[in-house]
C-alpha cells in the first residue's frame, strides 16, 4: 500500500516537471496543444498540461545579425563583382516566424542574396562603388516588406565589401594616379600663372611710378624755368627802364659789373697760377671811369 502511495506521488512529481516551463528572458516559446498552436509563452514560468500542451518552438526575439556569404554579381556594364553584406533583423510576432516560413534564417538569406543581385545587377561598376548608401536604403525597402508577413523587422541591411576584378583595380588606381597627377600639374600651372600676374601687375606699378616720378620731375623744371624766366624778364626790365633813364652810363656800369665779375672768377679759381687779362683790359678802365663819371654827376645832383 505505501509502494503504490510513493509511486503515485512520484507520477505527480513527474507529471508536475513535465507541466513546467521556464521561458529564458530574450526569447518566446509557443505552445501547441494537440498539435495546434495556442500560445506565445513570454519570459518566465509557465504551467503546461502535460501529454496535451507541449513547446513547439524556442524563437530568439532580439536583434541578430546574420551574415550574407559573398556572391559573385555582375553588373550593367557586364563588369563581375563580389560582395559581402550582413542583415539585422528582429522577431516581433513569434507565431509568425515559427509558422509563416519553414526555415527563418534561410529564408532571409535567399531573399537578400536575389534582392542584392537585382539591385546591384541594374547599376553600372562606378554607381555600385560609389552609392553604397542608396544599395543599402533599396534593399531595406524591399526585404523589410517581404518579411512584414513573418513577423520579422529587417532594421538595417549593410555591404561590408565590394571587390571588383583585379585588372578593373588595376585600372581604377590608374586612373586615380593620372587624376591626381592632372591636378598637381594644374595647381601648379595655376600657381606659375598667378606669379607670372602678379610680376607684372608690380612692372605696372613700377612703371607708373616712375613715370609719375618723370612727370612730377619734369612739372618741377619746367615750373623752375617758368620762373627763372620770370626773374629774368623782370631784371631786364629793370635794367631796360634804367638803361631808358641813364643812356649810356647805365650801360656802360652794368657790362663794367657783369666784366668785373668775370675777372674775379678767374682770379679766385683754385688752378689759376697766371692770369692774362685780354686786350679789351683797357676798356674795362674806360668802364670804371665811366662809372666815376655816373657817380660824381650823382652826387653833384644832389649837392644841387
Amino acid at each position: 500500500m505505501v509502494g503504490t502511495l510513493l509511486a503515485l506521488l512520484g507520477l505527480v512529481f513527474i507529471l508536475l516537471l513535465m507541466g513546467v516551463r521556464v521561458v529564458r528572458q530574450g526569447h518566446v516559446y509557443t505552445i501547441e496543444r494537440l498539435g495546434k498552436f495556442t500560445l506565445a509563452a513570454e519570459p518566465g514560468l509557465h504551467v503546461l498540461i502535460p501529454f496535451f500542451d507541449r513547446v513547439g518552438h524556442k524563437v530568439n526575439v532580439m536583434e541578430q545579425v546574420l551574415d550574407i556569404p559573398g556572391q559573385e554579381i555582375i553588373t550593367r556594364d557586364n563588369a563581375m563583382v563580389g560582395v559581402d553584406a550582413v542583415v539585422f533583423f528582429q522577431v516581433l510576432d513569434a507565431g509568425k516566424a515559427a509558422y509563416e516560413v519553414s526555415n527563418l534564417y534561410v529564408a532571409i538569406m535567399q531573399l537578400t542574396t536575389t534582392n542584392l543581385r537585382t539591385v546591384m545587377g541594374s547599376m553600372d561598376l562606378d554607381e555600385t562603388l560609389s552609392r553604397r548608401d542608396e544599395i543599402n536604403a533599396k534593399l531595406l525597402q524591399v526585404i523589410d516588406h517581404a518579411t512584414e508577413p513573418w513577423g520579422v523587422k529587417i532594421t538595417r541591411i549593410e555591404i561590408k565589401d565590394i571587390r571588383p576584378p583585379a585588372d578593373i583595380s588595376n585600372a581604377m588606381a590608374r586612373q586615380m594616379k593620372a587624376e591626381r597627377e592632372k591636378r598637381a600639374n594644374i595647381l601648379e600651372a595655376e600657381g606659375f600663372r598667378q606669379a607670372e600676374i602678379l610680376k607684372a601687375e608690380g612692372e605696372k606699378q613700377g612703371a607708373i611710378l616712375s613715370a609719375e616720378g618723370r612727370k612730377e620731375a619734369a612739372f618741377r623744371d619746367a615750373e623752375a624755368r617758368e620762373r627763372l624766366a620770370e626773374a629774368e624778364a623782370q631784371a631786364t626790365k629793370v635794367v631796360s627802364e634804367a638803361i631808358a633813364t641813364s643812356g649810356t652810363q647805365a650801360l656802360n656800369y652794368f657790362v663794367a659789373q657783369k666784366y668785373t665779375e668775370a675777372v674775379a672768377a678767374f682770379a679766385t679759381s683754385p688752378n689759376a697760377k697766371t692770369i692774362l687779362f685780354p686786350i679789351e683790359a683797357t676798356q674795362l678802365i674806360g668802364s670804371i671811369g665811366g662809372i666815376g663819371e655816373l657817380v660824381r654827376d650823382a652826387l653833384g645832383k644832389k649837392e644841387g
